[in-house]
C-alpha cells in the first residue's frame, strides 16, 4: 500500500471520528435556545433526545447569558449524559415566576455529569425579603437552584450556584454522587440558603468546593450514609451541620460521615450535630469524624446540640431521643470567636457515647479555648481542652456542664415533590428545621 493511500485512509478515519464525536454533542441552539431568551423548552428538548440515545451525549450551553424558568427532566436514560454549561443562566426574580420549587430538577438517572465554567444565578434577593422562616417553622418554600433526586454514579464539577432563593442544592435518594470544584456564592444575610443539603443518600462526596452563603455550607439530613466532605472552604455561613434530626418519627439513621481538611472562616458555627428535644425521632447517629479542620474566627467551632430549638419554636419537656455515638474530633486548629471552643450538649435520655477529642489547639483572644460537656464523658488525647477547662495535656474528662449554644435562625428543608412512594415518605421526614 502506497504511503499516500495510508495517509488518505488515516484522514478518512479522523474525519469519521470527528463527525461521530460532534454528533454526540447537542448544542441547545439546535432546539431554539438563544442568549437572552428562556431556554427551558430548549434544554428539555435536548434532554429528551439525549436520554433516548444509546451512546453518550453531551448537551452544551455555550457562553452567553440566558433566561430559564423551571426545568424538570427524568430518566432512566439509555446512556451517560453530560450537561456542559459555559454560559450564565438566570432565574426569574420573583419566586412565583420560576414555575417550580426546584429551578433545575433532575431525577432517576445514572452516569450524569454537569460541568463547565457556567453560573446558575437564582436571583434570590427578592425572595430573601419574603422569607418568614425566622418567624415560623411552617414557612413558605421559595425555590432551590438544583434538585438532584435518585441519581447514581454521577458528578457535578466546576459550575457555580449563585444567589439561590432557598437551598442551592438538595440531594435526595442518591448513590455515589460527587461534587468536585463546585462553587456556591450568596451573601451572609441570605436566609435558608444552605449550600448543599444531603438526605437519604449514600456515598455523597463534597470535594474541593468553595461555599459562601447565608446558612449551612453543607447540611446532612436523615438517612445520610458514607458521606465525605473534604477540602471545603466555608464562609460566610452557619458551618457544616449534621441535622437537624429527630423531628419526625420516620427518620432514618445517619452513619459514616467524615469532615476532613476543611477551612471555616467567620461562620456562626464550625462543625456540629443538632437534634430536636421533645420530638418522636429515635434514630442513631454513628461514626462521625471531624478531623484536620482549620477555624478562622468561628463561633462555636465544635458543637453537639441535642436541645436544638431555634427561636423557641419547640418545647424541651423531654430530652432528644436521638442516640449519638462514636464521634471523633481531632486536629482542630485556628481561632474561635467564642471562649467555649467545644460544646457537647448531649441528651440526658440517651447520653452520647464513644466521643474522642484529640489535638484541639483552638485559641480565643490568644488563650486556649474551653470545653463544656453535658451527658457525655469524652476521651481526651494529646493537647485538648477537658470538660470545664482550657486546653491541657490529659487523658480523660470526668464531668459535664450544662451549657449549650443554639443557633438563632431557623431552617426548613423541602424534599422532592414527585409522586414516587419513597419521595412522598421523604417529603414528610426530610423537612429540616433550619437555622
Amino acid at each position: 500500500m502506497k504511503f499516500s493511500t495510508i495517509i488518505l485512509l488515516l484522514s478518512f478515519f479522523i474525519v469519521i471520528n470527528f463527525v461521530l464525536t460532534q454528533s454526540a454533542n447537542l448544542d441547545i441552539s439546535k432546539f431554539g435556545g438563544k442568549p437572552n431568551t428562556d431556554i427551558a423548552k430548549a434544554l428539555t428538548s435536548a434532554w429528551a433526545e439525549a436520554c433516548a440515545s444509546t451512546s453518550a451525549v453531551k448537551i452544551v450551553i455555550p457562553s452567553g447569558t440566558y433566561q430559564m424558568t423551571h426545568v424538570e427532566v427524568k430518566g432512566p436514560c439509555k446512556a451517560p449524559i453530560e450537561i456542559q454549561v459555559d454560559g450564565t443562566l438566570k432565574a426569574p426574580e420573583k419566586p412565583e415566576a420560576v414555575g417550580g420549587d426546584q429551578w433545575l430538577r433532575i431525577g432517576y438517572v445514572n452516569s450524569l455529569t454537569i460541568s463547565g465554567k457556567g453560573v446558575f444565578d437564582g436571583q434570590g434577593a427578592t425572595a430573601w425579603k419574603q422569607n418568614e422562616c425566622a418567624k415560623k417553622f411552617d414557612c413558605k418554600q421559595l425555590g432551590m437552584n438544583f434538585g438532584f433526586n435518585f441519581i447514581n454514579n454521577s458528578i457535578v464539577r466546576d459550575i457555580t450556584s449563585k444567589d439561590s432563593k432557598h437551598f442551592h442544592v438538595n440531594v435526595l435518594g442518591c448513590n455515589n454522587f460527587t461534587f468536585d470544584g463546585f462553587k456556591v456564592s450568596a451573601p451572609g444575610d441570605s436566609h435558608n440558603t444552605d449550600g448543599i443539603h444531603i438526605g437519604r443518600s449514600t456515598g455523597v462526596n463534597v470535594l474541593n468546593t468553595d461555599i459562601a452563603t447565608g446558612d449551612d455550607c453543607v447540611s446532612l439530613g436523615d438517612g445520610s450514609r458514607q458521606v465525605l466532605i473534604q477540602n471545603v472552604n466555608c464562609g460566610p455561613g452557619h458551618g457544616i451541620s449534621i441535622g437537624s434530626l429527630g423531628k419526625y418519627k420516620e427518620e432514618e439513621p445517619v452513619e459514616g460521615v467524615t469532615v476532613k481538611g476543611c477551612t471555616l472562616k467567620g461562620t456562626t458555627n464550625g462543625v456540629r450535630i443538632k437534634t430536636w428535644p421533645n420530638e418522636p425521632g429515635t434514630i442513631t447517629v454513628n461514626d462521625m469524624k471531624f478531623e484536620d479542620i482549620t477555624m478562622d474566627n468561628v463561633q462555636n467551632p465544635v458543637i453537639i446540640d441535642q436541645e436544638y430549638c431555634p427561636n423557641n419554636q419547640c418545647s424541651k419537656g423531654t430530652p432528644s431521643k436521638v442516640k449519638i455515638s462514636k464521634v471523633s474530633i481531632k486536629g482542630i486548629k485556628g481561632t474561635s470567636a467564642t471562649k467555649e471552643g467545644i460544646i457537647l450538649a448531649c441528651s440526658s435520655g440517651v447520653p452520647c457515647e464513644g466521643v474522642e477529642i484529640g489535638d484541639v489547639t483552638l485559641t480565643y483572644n490568644g488563650a486556649p479555648v474551653t470545653a463544656t460537656c453535658t451527658n457525655v464523658k469524652p476521651t481526651i488525647t494529646g493537647k485538648a481542652p477537658a470538660c470545664g477547662e482550657a486546653a491541657t495535656d490529659t487523658k480523660e474528662s470526668d464531668s459535664a456542664t450544662d451549657k449549650k449554644s443554639s443557633d438563632s435562625a431557623t431552617d426548613k428543608k423541602s424534599s422532592d415533590s414527585a409522586t414516587d412512594k419513597k419521595e412522598s415518605t421523604d417529603k414528610k421526614t426530610d423537612k429540616k428545621a433550619k437555622q
